[in-house]
């Protein structure tokens, strides 16, 4: 009968397979966006991260008419599909020289 100590490669190996899952876990909670009716929706924090843009960009993009939103009783969201849309929309291709 083997005893299992710390010291154990088996032992070991576990240790560092709950370590990974352990962190991935924390990554899908830190990161995680429910979908509602197949759309997820970002806060603006998300979407400045997103465009690194600073909150009053996103502001005036909101009163440019640039990016639609969401707002409920003074709470902004966005579509993600949107943001995407209109990042598809303004691309610009480099052109062969």
């Amino acid at each position: 009968m083997d005893l299992f100590t710390n010291d154990n490669e088996e032992i070991i190996a576990y240790q560092e397979m709950i370590t990974k899952l352990r962190s991935r876990i924390e990554d899908i909670l830190e990161n995680y966006r429910p979908v509602m009716n197949g759309e997820i929706y970002l806060s603006g924090e998300d979407v400045c991260k997103l465009l690194h843009v600073s909150k009053r960009t996103l502001q005036q993009y909101r009163d440019d008419s640039i990016l639609p939103y969401v707002q409920i009783a003074g709470k902004i969201i966005y579509k993600e599909s949107d943001i995407l849309t209109i990042l598809e929309r303004n691309y610009v291709s480099a052109k062969p020289k």
